[in-house]
């Protein structure tokens, strides 16, 4: 169930006031967009190569990540380009 945050104004800028579950530890905050999705990741200054991709790898998935299996398409037969890379 998704949780709701309170939108604001704090002089010339917008503000979301978050639940003290998502409370972050730093500063400053990374944000980016994909989609109508506002994505908030903590900005640490000397962060080491693939540090988002290490810590979402360290928190898991979700139990209902690949339920229902792979859906991957038949093997394709290509003779021409299998060839170039033997």
């Amino acid at each position: 169930m998704p949780h709701l945050a309170r939108v604001f104004q704090s002089g010339n800028s917008q503000a979301v006031r978050l639940p003290k579950e998502f409370r972050f530890n730093v500063d400053r905050v990374e944000i980016t967009q994909e989609g109508d999705a506002l994505i908030l990741r903590p900005h640490v200054e000397e962060a080491e190569p693939w540090s988002s991709l290490k810590a979402a790898l360290a928190r898991g998935m979700s139990e209902d990540f690949m339920e229902s299996g792979r859906e991957q398409p038949e093997q394709q037969d290509r003779p021409d380009i299998d060839a170039v890379f033997r």
